[in-house]
């Protein structure tokens, strides 16, 4: 077998099933629909493979022979811009971890959204996930050390840039990206010790897991999905399975947005397997029965009070000793969330009754999740027929996600506004209109 890690052109013609002689027929095809003649052979692309960077005519015809747009090409940045995979998911591995962060990071540029990801192919890592071993970290390198003062500096950086007010940490997104650019280098480059590696993966997580979500709430999926993914890589080679099954929750939680609950509810089915702490899966068991209750299945309905009922059981059991990324979840998230599953059920009046407590139990400083949920009680009075307070509750909502810079919110309340036109004469709705079009 092939080494894929040598060279990304190798790796990435091999993720595409490509021979060498394969992309040498590609190649010559691509300068001859121009009417040129290229001098590539199969020794010319070992040169590629070693090291030997291609002009720029020759690169344009690789990408062509790969099946990618020219404009994703960066003549000067041979081999970066080559995509690592076929299907945009780096498969798990002992030394993967580096470029699934690399792929994400370049993923940041527009002209990649064009590496679509599908949710077989997410369904499939999240199943490699669940059933292979943890991956080893790496050992040391022949290179500079990293000193762990260097370590906490990167930590208590990425820390102050999450603990930032809500507000605030829409004007982040550059500084989150340079930090996870030089873990990246450090990890790909630095020698490090087995506890310097484990913190530098789990901080590469972490920092990956916070980008993407704030690209999932700019409506960027792409690149949401490439973050969530490098960030599970990391959580594997750390070992750590309750982070891994998280990202996988958010992967879940993404398919479900954009109603790909068949996808969402696989995901989720393997991050359970290996989740041990109660925090983490009361979160999974949430997500669960929100995708499972919004396929509008009844038959489902069991499935749906079964996994609320274990949510609210592992809450129960859940102490102080949380992970980070889900130290945050609550009696607001378990009402929140269970009445938004027992909507889809249909049955709003319990739905209603708990979203409504849900959003006065949730503090005050989870502004952009307040947001989500007075969206969620716009919705409830509206299916019980409440034009009035649903119209404030969506109102405040809008007014909210403008000021922290949470257009997710903002697009909740835009896919309300049909079901207010009917109630337009009714106190509140006439300005929530004029609002939004604002």
């Amino acid at each position: 077998m092939e080494d894929t890690t040598r060279h990304p052109l190798a790796a990435a013609r091999i993720a595409l099933g490509m021979t060498m002689d394969d992309l040498v027929r590609g190649i010559r095809a691509a300068a001859a629909r121009r009417g040129l003649r290229s001098g590539a052979d199969v020794a010319r692309v070992h040169k590629w493979q070693r090291g030997v960077r291609p002009n720029e005519e020759s690169q344009i015809y690789i990408a062509e022979a790969l099946g990618w747009p020219a404009d994703i090409i960066r003549a000067d940045d041979w081999p970066n811009w080559l995509p690592l995979s076929a299907d945009g998911v780096v498969p798990l591995g002992p030394h993967s971890f580096v470029p699934a962060l690399r792929e994400a990071l370049r993923t940041v540029m527009e002209r990649r959204t064009f590496l679509t990801i599908s949710g077989a192919a997410l369904s499939a890592l999240a199943a490699d996930w669940a059933t292979g071993p943890a991956t080893a970290l790496a050992p040391d390198r022949d290179s500079r050390p990293i000193s762990e003062d260097f370590v906490e500096l990167l930590e208590n950086t990425a820390q102050s840039l999450a603990d930032l007010p809500t507000e605030e940490r829409q004007h982040t997104p550059a500084l989150l990206d340079a930090c996870l650019s030089t873990v990246t280098d450090r990890l790909a480059h630095g020698r490090y010790t087995p506890a310097v590696g484990l913190r530098l993966h789990t901080l590469a997580a972490s920092l990956s897991q916070t980008i993407a979500w704030h690209r999932f709430d700019h409506g960027r999926h792409t690149h949401a999905r490439q973050y969530w993914i490098a960030g599970l890589h990391n959580a594997h080679a750390a070992g750590n399975h309750d982070m891994g099954s998280g990202l996988l929750s958010d992967l879940a939680y993404q398919a479900a947005w954009q109603g790909d609950h068949t996808t969402a509810t696989h995901i989720l089915d393997h991050a359970l397997t290996r989740a041990r702490n109660p925090a983490a899966r009361c979160l999974l068991q949430l997500r669960l029965a929100r995708t499972l209750a919004a396929q509008g299945d009844k038959s489902e309905a069991r499935a749906v009070l079964r996994a609320l009922s274990a949510a609210e059981q592992h809450l129960s059991d859940a102490g102080d000793d949380r992970p980070t990324w889900c130290a945050w979840v609550s009696e607001a998230d378990l009402s929140v969330d269970s009445g938004q599953a027992l909507l889809d059920l249909g049955d709003t009046s319990r739905a209603h009754q708990l979203i409504t407590e849900g959003e006065h139990l949730l503090p005050t400083t989870r502004a952009k999740t307040r947001g989500v949920f007075l969206a969620y009680r716009a919705t409830s009075h509206l299916d019980q027929k409440e034009p009035e307070p649903a119209a404030a509750a969506a109102t405040q909502s809008l007014l909210l996600a403008r000021r922290i810079g949470a257009p997710r919110c903002a697009h909740l309340i835009d896919d309300l506004l049909p079901r207010f036109q009917p109630y337009a004469h009714v106190q509140g709705v006439s300005e929530l209109l004029h609002l939004a079009s604002a």
